[in-house]
């Protein structure tokens, strides 16, 4: 067991486990996002930083099945950023709100010798999606897996990448997602890796694997992906296919559910 689910299975709280939690109509979620950890400075603009920041809290939201209301950002920065520097954050913070609908709250803000950004979503929920399969699903993922890890590893020899990556810019599928809720039994997104989401899923929900598609560690353990893995019953395809053309997304159905267990291969962090 890592040190991560060692902390949270010493939290004794029925909340923990999805990727948000579920009080009510409420989901919430928390999510950090620290400088030298998640990215380094000199990869992106600050502006690039505040909006990954907010994209990758959303993220859980979406998962969710939930629309974000509201946000309560925490923020240390160190004391030479200029009056221009938090100017930037602040308008990366702002234009996701704007273009998700949802209002920055409060929070906190402290000196601190790199950039931390903390940020607590609220959304609302009709029928949130968790992370309980049933045996005998199809399982599928969103869009493409692998870049991100290709180019975290350019970013690590000290080349450049597109402004338009993943690992710049994460890309939410949520008009597919929320579309296709209703038939998805569970999900969750995909921060860490897919075989590791994919230990996720068998570890709730007492399931294994048979694979009909095979990936390579490239893109089994590329984290940071923030697509969505998912399950759903078989008789739902052709509703889920029709919901990914409408919305223009690439979905790939590459395994079934089954009695089992799966554990990933990847390590625990991303760098």
């Amino acid at each position: 067991m890592n040190k991560e689910e060692f902390f949270i299975k010493n939290i004794y709280s029925k909340y923990t486990g999805d990727d948000g939690a579920v009080i009510g109509n409420w989901v919430m979620a928390s999510d950090s996002f620290f400088e030298d950890i998640h990215f380094k400075k000199e990869w992106m603009s600050l502006k690039d930083i505040a909006i990954k920041a907010s994209l990758v809290n959303l993220s859980d939201i979406v998962v969710m099945n939930a629309k974000p209301k509201y946000a309560i950002l925490n923020i240390g920065f160190p004391k030479s950023y200029s009056l221009h520097d938090i100017k930037e954050l602040t308008e990366g913070f702002n234009e996701c709100a704007k273009k998700y609908g949802y209002e920055i709250i409060g929070g906190d803000t402290i000196k601190n010798d790199k950039l931390a950004i903390s940020m607590t979503f609220i959304g609302k929920s009709k029928k949130p999606v968790f992370r309980k399969a049933k045996i005998g699903e199809y399982v599928a993922f969103t869009g493409d897996l692998g870049s991100v890890k290709r180019d975290l590893n350019i970013l690590l020899r000290g080349g450049k990448i597109s402004k338009n990556s993943k690992f710049i810019r994460p890309k939410l599928k949520d008009k597919f997602f929320y579309k296709a809720a209703p038939f998805i039994t569970s999900a969750l997104d995909i921060s860490d890796g897919l075989f590791k989401e994919l230990e996720r899923i068998s570890k709730i929900s007492k399931v294994g694997f048979t694979f009909f598609k095979n990936f390579d560690k490239t893109v089994g353990c590329s984290g940071e992906e923030y697509e969505i893995l998912f399950t759903f019953n078989k008789k739902h395809l052709p509703k889920i296919l029709n919901i990914a053309k409408l919305t223009r997304i690439k979905i790939t159905v590459f395994a079934v559910t089954k009695r089992g267990f799966y554990r990933s291969v990847c390590r625990e962090n991303h760098f």
